[in-house]
């Protein structure tokens, strides 16, 4: 059997691009997806259980972490640090796994920098408004929030240029047909099926083996 090496997808949108469904969508559709548990030093949520959903850690035991570079990506957000461990990602790679890191376009640079095989894709919305229009149909957002989200929004897609490749997601159908083209496009990639062409050549060689009776 021909061992692949996994793909990491880095999948990034603003808030209310559409990013969560696409994701959800992709990892239904294929089971060879893993994830790399997070560490964070905010205090477990109700029904949230260490090594479960994150480990949980104190500040300077994450702070101790990053300076041994443990971390592909980390950030601290509202006080908190949040944090994906590295070589656990590559472990997954190495077996095989596919990972998605569903992340904002800060660790999404980090990313690239700590993981350079992987694939960067940002989810635009089609326009300013579609995406206001979908912000306000959550009705989790007052007028100021959401004038903040959409102040965001348009600084995150100014910085899709630094990804690999772009996904507009004005209808949900072909949006997904074209993040799943990627995906398997990637997985084809020479550079992850390097024992693919060693085993198709190792048939030649056994070849000439019984061609000269040993």
């Amino acid at each position: 059997m021909t061992s692949r090496k996994g793909a990491a997808l880095i999948i990034c949108s603003p808030s209310g691009g559409g990013k969560s469904t696409l994701i959800s969508r992709l990892i239904a559709e294929f089971p060879n997806f893993s994830f790399s548990i997070s560490y964070t030093t905010r205090n477990p949520r109700p029904g949230e259980k260490h090594g479960r959903e994150y480990y949980f850690v104190d500040r300077s035991e994450f702070e101790d972490l990053i300076n041994r570079h443990f971390f592909a990506e980390w950030a601290e957000v509202h006080a908190n640090y949040y944090g994906t461990p590295l070589q656990t990602g590559l472990d997954l790679l190495e077996s095989g796994k596919d990972i998605i890191f569903d992340i904002d376009v800060q660790g999404a640079e980090q990313l690239r920098k700590s993981m350079p095989d992987s694939i960067s894709i940002f989810i635009l919305p089609p326009s300013r408004q579609v995406l206001k229009q979908r912000l306000t149909k959550r009705g989790s957002d007052d007028a100021k929030e959401l004038v903040r989200r959409l102040e965001a929004a348009r600084q995150e897609i100014g910085r899709a240029g630094e990804f690999a490749y772009w996904v507009l997601n004005q209808d949900l159908e072909p949006a997904y047909e074209r993040l799943k083209s990627i995906y398997l496009a990637e997985k084809c990639r020479s550079s992850r099926n390097r024992e693919m062409l060693r085993d198709v050549l190792k048939t030649w060689e056994d070849q000439g083996t019984e061609s000269t009776g040993q």
